[in-house]
């Protein structure tokens, strides 16, 4: 895959899995992608999470995006540093596209709201036909 791809892949399965990590402890989950593009990696996060005190600390992550399709798996990770966006206008977007935040964000304000882009990652492609090839990394 090269980077359009990729950026293509992201976007058709948005759901993925993000590793961080807090001291020596490792943690992930799974997370919304809001968008991927020549800018970058967006999605969000409450400042009330765990993961928002973790990505304060250490921006470090990883995230793995999968087609989920077993017979012909998938998975796209890319490593990188993400940072915060204090942007009102994207998160008023964010809310706009995702009515699960509207509630949320009308009891607590955007403030609340975290919104982080990585820039620049490094992603690798694994599939089960290239599974013991030496990894291809691909700047995004």
């Amino acid at each position: 895959m090269n980077k359009q791809e990729i950026l293509s892949f992201m976007n058709s399965n948005p759901i993925f899995h993000m590793a961080t990590a807090d001291g020596d402890t490792p943690h992930v989950r799974g997370m919304l992608l809001y968008r991927a593009d020549e800018n970058g990696i967006i999605f969000n996060t409450g400042k009330i999470k765990d993961l928002y005190h973790q990505l304060t600390k250490n921006p470090k992550v990883e995230l793995c995006f999968s087609n989920g399709i077993f017979e012909n798996l998938i998975q796209v990770r890319i490593a990188g540093t993400v940072e915060s966006l204090e942007d009102l206008d994207l998160k008023k977007q964010i809310v706009a596209k995702r009515e699960f935040l509207k509630p949320w964000v009308d009891k607590v304000g955007y403030e609340q709201l975290a919104v982080y882009v990585l820039k620049k990652g490094i992603a690798t492609v694994w599939t089960m036909a290239t599974n013991t090839d030496p990894k291809e990394f691909i700047q995004l």
